[in-house]
């Protein structure tokens, strides 16, 4: 069976929630399946020296918040700039890998509905009420999420996924890897489509 493709990234990253809304039904289509896998780009950034995009130099800073609506409209995904960004995002990615290692389908429903929170409804998902507003939206139990994503293995977890993103060049996010390709940003979602369908080009 094929390897599934690894989708790393940061809640408060508006390309990889662009890609979130998209990767899915290209990994379909090559019988394929998503790992979705947290960083933290805050502490990439430390590693790298990198910056977010809205903390660019003033024409890049306010060329990308340009960017991020006109890509979501090119792309068919609500968006709204977020009143706060960026944001801490280390307990909705906690949330996320106690999930994961509870309920699959609820991770999922989870990772979905914490991106479009932030990014098309501006509610923070840093707060640890919006967390539980989301939880108890999609059916899980708010205050085991809360419990468990302060779990000495959860936090245990999310460490070594950061370590290991940073190990492996991650610098930015979304990066996705196809077969141990690395791919950075959704604008090269079409070239992840072409090497999965022809293999390397």
């Amino acid at each position: 069976m094929p390897s599934p493709i690894e989708f790393w990234f940061d809640f408060s990253s508006p390309y990889s929630y662009l890609a979130s809304e998209q990767i899915e039904e290209i990994a379909a289509r090559h019988g394929r399946t998503v790992a979705f896998k947290p960083t933290l780009l805050g502490v990439i950034f430390k590693t790298t020296g990198g910056v977010p995009l809205t903390e660019l130099v003033p024409p890049k800073s306010r060329y990308f918040v340009l960017d991020f609506e006109r890509s979501a409209r090119f792309a068919g995904v609500p968006f709204r700039q977020p009143s706060e960004f960026p944001i801490p995002t280390v307990n909705a990615a906690r949330s996320l890998l106690w999930l994961q290692q509870h309920d699959a389908a609820m991770a999922l429903r989870f990772l979905h509905a914490a991106f479009r929170a932030y990014f098309a409804h501006d509610r923070n998902i840093g707060e640890p009420g919006v967390l539980g507003a989301l939880a108890a939206e999609i059916g899980a139990d708010p205050v085991a999420l809360a419990r468990g994503a302060q779990e000495p293995a959860t936090k245990d977890r999310l460490k070594a996924l950061v370590d290991e993103s940073i190990a492996r060049g991650v610098f930015g996010a979304p990066t996705i890897f196809v077969d141990g390709e690395m791919f950075w940003g959704h604008d090269r979602l079409p070239q992840v489509e072409r090497w999965l369908a022809t293999g390397p080009f």
